[in-house]
């Protein structure tokens, strides 16, 4: 089996992180402070998505990115919490099944973080933003990783907390299942999946007896 883990809001706590890094880079750049839970609504999509999404001119992003990542960089590893129970459903899931991390967060980043957690040495695979072209919900990211892995004949989940995540799977043409302490609703997360569980930990209970029960 082949599990593939979304990070913000399956794994980890950064919002504390990104309001401030979004906040930082309104000031820098002169630009009005925007509604805390407009940011929130936008986490799972690239950086350029949201800041068009808040407003910012198309021109003007990269700037307002550039300076994000600086001061992200910075207070990432002091501003981000692994939710609860993430580390048990990483553990677990490690002792069954391969992982990968498929995120729109940027790979270098993420990779500090997770082992910052000192949970990195349990994927095989992490697949960023700057790796693809075409972020969730397309197809590229979890194809990317696949590639990496032999993925050939072995069953495959994508774990996320929204609808981006489940979409992608859709398009990847593989298994998908949501986790409800991210950043979409019960009845948005419906909509892509029935299967919808409280945390990461609760899924992977689900995919070890699935998994049991199939060996």
């Amino acid at each position: 089996m082949i599990l593939l883990f979304d990070l913000d809001g399956t794994l980890i706590d950064s919002t504390e992180a990104i309001l401030e890094s979004f906040s930082h880079s309104f000031t820098v750049h002169s630009y009005p402070k925007q509604d805390e839970e407009a940011i929130k609504s936008l986490i799972g999509y690239p950086l350029d998505v949201m800041y068009e999404n808040l407003g910012v001119e198309k021109k003007r992003v990269d700037d307002f990115i550039a300076t994000y990542k600086e001061h992200y960089r910075e207070i990432s590893t002091q501003k981000t919490t692994l939710l609860k129970n993430a580390k048990a459903a990483v553990e677990l899931a490690s002792s069954f099944a391969t992982l990968g991390i498929v995120t729109t967060k940027t790979a270098s980043y993420s990779k500090v973080l997770m082992e910052h957690f000192e949970l990195m040495h349990h994927f095989e695979v992490l697949v960023g933003r700057e790796d693809v072209q075409k972020p969730k919900p397309h197809a590229e990211p979890i194809l990317k990783a696949l590639e990496k892995l032999d993925s050939k004949n072995r069953e495959i989940w994508m774990i996320g907390d929204t609808k981006l995540d489940l979409l992608s799977a859709k398009d990847a043409n593989i298994n998908s299942l949501a986790v409800l302490s991210g950043y979409d609703t019960f009845d948005t997360l419906n909509k892509f999946t029935d299967n919808i569980f409280t945390d990461a930990y609760e899924a992977i209970k689900f995919l070890h007896s699935k998994n049991i029960k199939l060996s």
